[in-house]
């Protein structure tokens, strides 16, 4: 099997690297941090004038790619660079799950940069199960009304739309009855803070709201939400393994650098012995998403999700443990890279099903 990138994709590839590079340094993390948004606007349109966000939908839906291997070039370059832009939450869940419904004008904005989205699907209670949702819609008049509440909803301060997910008829764990709405955000009452990681997010009260547009078939919307869920999660683990290969270049040149005894500790044998560890993990990180990008579109889609975001988050824990304990006290400093990324790195265990929630569903799925 042939695992070069295609002339397209190493083009995009070499192209988001240097404009990162150009663009992207600690004083544009900080700026990010300070900002409500999460992210400076600069960048956010210097990605999409580069084609970027239209890299992750497919012709027939306004853009040039939309393919697994796509998705993880793209998302892996951000992760190098340690970039907090909300590009998972617009394009590839808020956009995907637009282009799913043939919202064509909307997806435009998308891909232009001019329009930013927020998917409100996780509640309080939920978890990671897709299929829970206690929000309720009911209809009234011409119209629906949303009761409930959504939790940890990313770059709801940002979002000039949220796409809302509700209960039109079943039980709550029910996968049929779940529906879709595209709410104006300026209609929400929303709480917003800034997560560890980077970027920002939103707990979102639904008292009695009168919704806006339906979005897709009523009670029809599980599908296309498991569809998106898959494609968010291979995107945050192409972009972890972009994350553990900045974090390995910085720890490497670190025991290079660093003397004790008059020589540089990577010398020392042990850590020799830990640092290889690093890298096999890596190494097996990388295969792991080569193969959720080959079968996202496939049949056997959730049990490779499910494989690629367990061993992901195993590996993820493991360097940013060791790469802090290499460090040493330095590590843990705010002024040097290693600190944003390992937090960022951290926190992709918390998207879209930890390793223990992927490790049960694999098993399940693999028994069925």
């Amino acid at each position: 099997m042939n695992f070069d990138l295609s002339d397209e994709s190493r083009m995009l590839q070499d192209g988001l690297r240097r404009l990162l590079s150009d663009r992207y340094d600690r004083a544009t993390r900080d700026a990010a941090r300070d900002a409500p948004t999460g992210f400076v606007p600069e960048v956010w349109a210097a990605l999409a004038e580069m084609g970027v966000i239209g890299a992750l939908f497919p012709e027939d839906a306004g853009g040039f790619g939309g393919t697994g291997f796509d998705i993880a070039v793209v998302f892996e370059e951000l992760g190098r660079a340690g970039a907090v832009d909300p590009l998972i939450d617009t394009g590839v869940l808020g956009g995907g799950l637009l282009a799913a419904f043939g919202q064509g004008d909307m997806l435009e904005g998308v891909i232009e940069g001019s329009v930013h989205l927020a998917f409100a699907h996780g509640e309080p209670g939920s978890r990671y199960d897709l299929s829970r949702v206690e929000t309720t819609a009911r209809r009234d008049g011409d119209g629906w009304v949303l009761s409930g509440r959504k939790a940890v909803v990313v770059n709801a301060p940002a979002a000039d739309h949220i796409i809302v997910s509700a209960r039109t008829s079943g039980e709550v764990a029910d996968r049929d009855g779940i529906s879709l709405f595209l709410v104006p955000a300026g209609a929400l009452e929303i709480r917003a803070y800034p997560l560890v990681g980077g970027g920002a997010a939103a707990e979102i009260a639904l008292d009695d709201l009168r919704a806006g547009e339906l979005l897709g078939p009523e009670g029809g919307a599980f599908d296309a939400i498991a569809t998106a869920s898959a494609r968010a999660t291979l995107a945050i683990c192409a972009e972890a393994l972009g994350l553990m290969e900045t974090i390995r270049g910085l720890t490497t040149d670190y025991l290079r650098t660093r003397k004790q005894f008059g020589q540089p500790i990577g010398k020392f044998q042990v850590l020799q012995h830990r640092m290889a560890d690093v890298l096999i993990e890596i190494e097996q990180a990388r295969s792991a998403v080569i193969n959720l990008a080959g079968n996202i579109d496939g049949d056997d889609r959730d049990r490779h999700v499910s494989a690629a975001k367990n061993l992901i988050g195993n590996a993820a824990r493991l360097v940013v443990e060791e790469s802090i304990q290499m460090h040493g006290g330095i590590g843990m400093t705010e002024e040097y890279d290693l600190a944003h990324l390992a937090k960022r790195l951290t926190m992709v265990d918390h998207r879209f099903g930890d390793t223990l929630h992927h490790l049960d569903r694999f098993i399940a799925l693999s028994a069925a």
